[in-house]
């Protein structure tokens, strides 16, 4: 299914450090309608999975994914990339069949 890279997962845990979760907080990755392409990727720190969410172990990470967004998830690489344009995370999703110039949106 999803897959974050040991880059990804170690600036996700950096950040659950400094913000002190607890034992059953994880990352929620989410794909939204929206932007130019048609979808998005969406990432945010949770306390704890909903009710219904696939909760996966990526990296030594809880990752929950709900069920609309499992079904575009399905062989992607999340990564965490420093360059001289800028740093964030990025998603290599074999599904894809177009994305933005920024980056930020898929479509299948």
């Amino acid at each position: 299914m999803l897959m974050l890279t040991e880059t990804a997962a170690s600036e996700v845990r950096k950040f659950m450090e400094a913000e002190s979760t607890g034992p059953e907080a994880g990352l929620r990755i989410r794909v939204v309608p929206g932007g130019c392409s048609g979808f998005s990727y969406s990432m945010q720190i949770e306390d704890a999975p909903r009710q219904g969410d696939e909760i996966l172990d990526s990296g030594g990470l809880r990752v929950f994914v709900d069920l609309f967004s499992k079904q575009y998830l399905e062989g992607v690489q999340v990564d965490y990339v420093n360059s001289v344009m800028g740093s964030g995370f990025t998603f290599s999703n074999p599904n894809a069949t177009g994305s933005c110039g920024c980056g930020s949106s898929f479509s299948l």
